[in-house]
């Protein structure tokens, strides 16, 4: 065996053994396919898009997320496992909706109990106590509540600034709503439970967020933006804005 070969077998042995590393499991497609979901929110999904919008949100394992404003716990449930056993959801659930409908109070419930990682936070609708830190808050179809007429006219605003508070330097809003026609700014929260985007997008940019950009997945250009969104003609086909926005670091 000449030299050559000698120093070629030898570079060969020292070097380290190198495997092809399995890919890592995508977290989303993983917390979608969850046994822990229900089957009713799996039917919901082409509709819902849960995937694109934890996506769209930046939510990744380890983080601790706010689900602001739960309802039944559908984006709940998808952030939970998302995050995994080392990250947190708050599930936060105004204390006046409880009041009106004692289901989104057992709704919570059931949703925590269910999931470890899922932390319950009740309190005032314009006064969101979220316990610390957090890198995401995301609200779906519920943003325009805030100007509902029950609510005092601030409500809006505080809870748009506590929001802001309570995210980590370069965390991100994720506002998902209903559209309503330019111009129509607190009119059609109450009447059509819909919020102008351009409103919405001015109402939050006050408290100090950077708009950070929007998809249109859940856009739906036959929605007239004239009827509620309860409707029979409309429900579920609604045009739907989804922005995205930055605390500054």
């Amino acid at each position: 065996m000449n030299k050559l070969v000698v120093a070629l077998l030898a570079t060969a042995l020292a070097a380290p053994l190198v495997l092809d590393a399995a890919p890592k499991p995508d977290p989303v497609a993983a917390a979608l396919a969850s046994p822990t979901r229900p089957d009713a929110d799996k039917a919901r999904d082409a509709a819902r898009k849960p995937g694109e919008l934890m996506k769209f949100a930046g939510i990744k394992p380890g983080q601790k997320v706010v689900d602001f404003v739960m309802g039944g716990g559908y984006a709940t449930r998808v952030m939970a496992g998302v995050v995994g056993p080392k990250g947190v959801v708050y599930a936060f659930q105004p204390a006046e909706f409880i009041a009106f409908r004692a289901a989104y109070g057992t709704d919570q419930d059931a949703v925590a109990k269910a999931l470890s990682n899922v932390k319950p936070l009740r309190s005032s609708f314009g006064a969101p106590a979220i316990p610390e830190p957090v890198d995401v808050i995301v609200t779906v179809q519920n943003y325009h509540d805030l100007f509902l007429a029950p609510f005092p006219a601030d409500t809006a605003d505080k809870a748009t600034a506590a929001l802001f508070k309570a995210l980590k330097p370069g965390g991100a809003l994720i506002v998902v709503d209903h559209v309503a026609a330019a111009g129509s700014a607190r009119e059609a929260p109450e009447k059509l439970h819909r919020i102008d985007p351009a409103f919405a997008r001015t109402e939050i940019e006050k408290a100090g967020f950077k708009f950070d950009g929007e998809v249109n997945i859940w856009r739906q250009s036959a929605d007239p933006h004239t009827d509620s969104v309860f409707s029979p003609a409309i429900r579920g086909k609604t045009d739907q804005f989804a922005y995205r926005f930055r605390k500054p670091k």
